[in-house]
């Protein structure tokens, strides 16, 4: 076996069989390459975000004006992680044109446009590259290699979710992803 062959074979966060391009609203957590605290820091349980958080925020914004069948639930930018919600809308509503009612599971290698796990490695890369410019720190990483998706079942579950992102940098001590920063 090839010790390069264990990067190929790695073991995917996503729920198997599952259309990550269909209608619905997904909890999503990104988090720093070693929690990093990149973005800024909580001052008075307040966020403020320095010049690549205000990237990283700059870009999240820009997810639905490149993508017309998405929309931005609530989102926060914490100093070593993103929380956010993302829908997207049925195409068929909107007259966007969707392809035929298949099953489309994205296979590594495979991306499927306009699907969860297509929308955040753009996300990423497009923050990745202005951060290391910025840094002047070409390939080096920026992000966690996976990231945190829930798929969110009903009304119930999504006004949790959202009030538990807009609370979070009230809560930042007790964060699981809280660390000092260094």
């Amino acid at each position: 076996m090839n010790s390069n062959s264990s990067k190929f074979n790695r073991k995917s966060t996503r729920l198997p069989d599952y259309d990550y391009s269909q209608a619905g609203a997904y909890f999503i957590t990104i988090c720093t390459y070693k929690f990093q605290h990149l973005f800024g820091k909580i001052d008075n349980e307040e966020m403020g975000l320095n010049k690549y958080g205000e990237i990283a925020q700059s870009e999240w914004l820009k997810t639905p004006k490149i993508r017309q069948n998405i929309e931005l639930g609530e989102f926060v930018i914490m100093p070593n992680h993103l929380h956010g919600i993302i829908i997207i809308k049925d195409q068929s509503r909107t007259g966007t044109v969707h392809r035929a009612h298949t099953h489309a599971i994205e296979k590594f290698g495979q991306p499927i446009s306009g699907s969860i796990p297509t929308i955040i490695r753009s996300y990423k890369a497009t923050v990745t590259k202005q951060i290391n410019i910025l840094r002047n720190t070409f390939e080096t990483s920026v992000w966690h290699r996976n990231f945190y998706e829930h798929v969110i079942c009903n009304e119930k579950e999504y006004e949790k979710i959202a009030t538990y992102i807009i609370n979070i940098p009230l809560k930042w001590y007790l964060d699981r992803f809280y660390s000092s920063s260094i």
